[in-house]
């Protein structure tokens, strides 16, 4: 009932700050009359503040459209990789004229972040991807808003959450071979048993996991956010906080966490620091500091935008990671699609390094709480295990923000740096594609992903009389030199095998074997080897870093003669 009495306030505001808006404008434009009047400065700030405390925000856009990388301009497209009925998955892709930029962009390292379903929409990790995109290819979740999802699409739970993780990473991996994951916040816990329940099946787990402030173990340092999830029971979060989407959206019947009461919990948790920056807000309109004032507006246009959270996946949380704390116990099971049952094993991860990153200041995640990853994943080993604790900053300073640029981004891209192994699919994807032609894109993939195949079956072929032009549909796209002998650079297959000969097909099996190998130990070093490339960069010992990158590697894989990035 809750939410249809604010939905018939927020109808009946409407007009109200309609015309607050045009009042505004009407004061302030030089060729209004009324902005000549006595005090239209002041009234014109009055009516602008007015407006904005009342008026509905929408979801804001990501706005990237260029991103700079060593100097050159590089033009960004975002488009939806893969559309679930709860969650998008969005890509960044970069184009370029510049060549050499291109051939930089095509062996970056993949990295999946998974953005927090809070409250806030994925759009508040803006400045995270703007600065991953310099030396990542970048893909992120982005959560639908729960009354925008009609009841035909089912309900969304906490092991839905999961689930979708998983099936992110296993779509990246089909296409590059292996990738990073990033979680920010929240997600830090739902990406841990996503990673630990591919660990305990055998699957190939992501080359690296980096958390951020996120609540591993909410009994350290607990916070006022920690502290109103155990005060309170189950039962009084799905009594007071949970209601029905009224009629006039998608998802008309749904039960959710409404938006408007999660921004209002936000709000009072400080409310005197929000009515200054309002206060601030109207006086810099009427001296007219016009950045002060186009910073307002950014930060609470973003601030202000909330989602609606299905019911079952908050109330789910608030029980599995603040009041039962199962993951730390060892208790928590995941229901799979199919319906089987597995419960989440941390120490089952023995292939993917951990990095994990608090905020010294942080109100919203204690200290201590992300850290405590290290714990439960036991069967990595210590040296794949990084922590740091950055000094000064908050909870939105750890992703967002100079601290997040200039002292969190350096360590977070040595750390995948030097975990990063050669893609698989660098040679079938340098042919151009349009992006505004995914089917074309995915066929093309697909096309090219069998090359190495016919290979290993044309194996008895030194027998056939048929010509070496038969041949031909073994190697890769046309080479323009022949590719070299070492077994660790066919690992990378960024350059086309020479068009073999009916003799030569041994070889090219023998160098396809070796190039599964070499993508499937991924990082992990073999006893009595010494390693090479990235990985040959010393892994530091667990502890708090503060502000050098410690294992930063002293050169990247080898670039591939891409088309794109």
């Amino acid at each position: 009932m809750l939410y249809h009495i604010y939905e018939t306030q927020r109808s009946l505001m409407e007009p109200f700050t309609d015309f607050a808006q045009a009042a505004a404008k009407l004061f302030s434009n030089p060729m209004s009359p009324l902005s000549q009047s006595p005090m239209a400065q002041r009234m014109s700030a009055g009516y602008d503040l007015m407006y904005r405390l009342g008026k509905d925000y929408e979801k804001p856009t990501f706005g990237i459209h260029t991103v700079d990388v060593d100097g050159v301009g590089v033009a960004v497209h975002e488009h939806v990789e893969v559309d679930k009925p709860f969650c998008e998955l969005r890509r960044f892709k970069r184009f370029s004229d510049d060549t050499n930029t291109l051939i930089k962009l095509k062996t970056q390292p993949v990295v999946l972040i998974v953005a927090p379903l809070s409250g806030h929409y994925a759009t508040l990790l803006r400045d995270t991807v703007r600065t991953m995109l310099k030396d990542h290819k970048v893909y992120i979740t982005d959560w639908k808003n729960a009354r925008l999802v009609p009841l035909s699409d089912g309900e969304f739970h906490l092991d839905d959450y999961v689930n979708y993780v998983q099936d992110f990473i296993r779509h990246l991996q089909g296409i590059y071979g292996n990738c990073h994951v990033i979680s920010v916040c929240q997600p830090t816990v739902p990406v841990l048993a996503a990673v630990s329940l591919m660990a305990s099946r055998g699957e190939t787990t992501p080359l690296t996991m980096t958390m951020m402030g996120g609540p591993i173990d909410a009994r350290k340092s607990p916070t006022s956010v920690n502290n109103l999830a155990t005060n309170r029971s189950y039962e009084w979060f799905e009594n007071n906080v949970i209601y029905r989407v009224p009629d006039n959206f998608p998802g008309a019947g749904r039960r959710v966490y409404p938006g408007f009461l999660q921004h209002t919990g936000f709000v009072a948790m400080n409310p005197d620091r929000h009515a200054s920056s309002h206060h601030d807000y109207f006086k810099d309109l009427i001296k007219g500091d016009d950045a002060s004032v186009e910073a307002h507006r950014k930060f609470y246009d973003e601030y202000n935008a909330v989602l609606d959270m299905d019911a079952d996946y908050y109330l789910e949380t608030i029980q599995t990671v603040f009041q039962d704390y199962k993951l730390v116990h060892g208790t928590w099971d995941v229901r799979s699609p199919d319906g089987k049952v597995e419960r989440v094993r941390p120490q089952d991860i023995t292939t993917t390094a951990l990095f994990t990153v608090e905020g010294e200041l942080d109100d919203i995640s204690g200290s201590g709480q992300t850290e405590a990853a290290h714990g439960l994943c036991s069967g990595v080993v210590r040296k794949e295990q990084r922590h740091l604790e950055a000094k000064g900053a908050g909870h939105y300073g750890i992703f967002s923000g100079r601290r997040w640029r200039d002292l969190v981004y350096p360590q977070v891209r040595a750390f995948i740096l030097e975990h990063e192994v050669p893609q698989k699919n660098a040679a079938a994807t340098a042919i151009e594609i349009p992006d505004d032609n995914p089917p074309a894109r995915k066929q093309v993939v697909a096309a090219s992903k069998p090359a190495a195949k016919p290979a290993l079956k044309a194996a008895p072929a030194k027998t056939s009389a048929r010509p070496a032009a038969k041949a031909k549909p073994v190697a890769a796209p046309k080479p323009t030199r022949p590719a070299a002998t070492k077994p660790v650079k066919a690992a990378a297959t960024t350059k086309p095998a020479a068009k073999p000969t009916p003799k030569a097909v041994p070889k090219a099996a023998a160098t396809a074997a070796a190039t599964a190998s070499a993508v499937a130990t991924r990082w992990v070093k073999p006893a009595g080897e010494q390693p090479t490339g990235a990985a040959a960069a010393p892994a530091a010992e667990l502890g708090t870093a503060k502000a050098a990158v410690t294992a930063a590697p002293t050169t990247r894989p080898r670039a591939s003669a891409a088309r794109k990035g």
